[in-house]
């Protein structure tokens, strides 16, 4: 199972394989044609009010990994998104700054995580 971690202002890759946005809104300043994006995957992102109260602020990181991972519980894309991995390369593509306190951090140990 390979899922890699990409921001969306990191050049397409070959090695990125299938390409999933896994951002709510599309990322500022990216057109659409040069993202390369195969998939935008909106049901496995933090929900609206989660995003705004979190705003990535690295104080409600441990928090909001609680509150995400919550979310996600039960939800059918992360098996879908697990066996999707299995069969080939996956790229969690995201818009955030900080790749240190990103959702999809969580998002990929949660697929990883999935039966």
């Amino acid at each position: 199972m390979t899922i890699l971690l990409k921001r969306i202002y990191d050049a397409p890759a070959a090695s990125d394989g299938l390409r999933i946005l896994v951002d709510r809104l599309w990322p500022r300043g990216v057109k659409k044609a040069d993202a390369k994006i195969d998939w935008w995957m909106k049901e496995v992102t933090p929900s609206t009010e989660l995003r705004q109260w979190y705003g990535h602020d690295p104080d409600k990181w441990i928090e909001f990994q609680q509150k995400y991972r919550a979310e996600l519980k039960g939800n059918p894309k992360l098996k879908e998104l697990h066996d999707l991995a299995k069969q080939q390369t996956i790229s969690l593509i995201y818009a955030a700054k900080n790749t240190a306190i990103t959702h999809a951090i969580v998002l990929k140990q949660m697929i990883e995580e999935a039966n």
